[in-house]
């Protein structure tokens, strides 16, 4: 995995464009991390329906659950699955859709300013050895690119209230550990 600077893009990674996407406004710098969970149907692991719901292709006759979010025009800029396959959806220079209404240290619409990490699971599920790798070696090369350490936050974080991911399952000291970083919380 080997994040290439000039375009935003990691090689060694599934790619899987999305459309939903644009241009950070000008001059907006990366200075944030948001990790996420995902799962479609809701608690289904290995699906496929994350790419596709990404990428506008969401087979809504499928699952009762497909129709309740069929408008929304999402994306992150990768999703790690529960066996470690990572999959970018949008370059790290370009904005994806992850955040939504956000704050973070008083700057409003975190999209601007933040790359998004979805892995695959549920608050409650525990996520998974490879997960943990994946995410590590990720974030680490996001890290050397930009301005983040110190600035990794979940879902919940950036948006108290109505979001609860990644929820209680994920380890925030095993992942903090495995990056050598002792951030604040508060």
């Amino acid at each position: 995995m080997q994040l290439d600077h000039a375009t935003g893009w990691v090689a060694g990674v599934t790619h899987c464009p999305s459309p939903n996407f644009n241009a950070r406004p000008e001059g907006e710098a990366i200075s944030l991390l948001v990790i996420h969970n995902i799962s479609l149907p809701p608690g289904q692991f290995g699906t496929g329906k994350v790419q596709a719901f990404f990428q506008n292709r969401l087979p809504i006759a499928e699952h009762a659950f497909f129709e309740q979010i069929k408008d929304l025009r999402v994306s992150a800029h990768f999703l790690i699955e529960r066996d470690g396959r990572v999959t970018q959806f949008v370059s790290c220079l370009d904005r994806a859709w992850h955040a939504g209404v956000s704050r973070f240290e008083g700057r409003e619409g975190c999209n601007d300013f933040s790359v998004g990490i979805e892995l695959e699971g549920t608050d409650q599920t525990p996520f998974t050895d490879a997960q943990y790798t994946a995410l590590q070696h990720l974030t680490l090369q996001l890290q050397a690119a930009w301005p983040i350490a110190g600035r990794i936050r979940g879902h919940s974080d950036i948006a108290p209230g109505r979001k609860t991911d990644p929820g209680p399952a994920f380890d925030w000291e095993r992942y903090r550990a495995s990056l050598h970083v002792n951030e604040d919380r508060s």
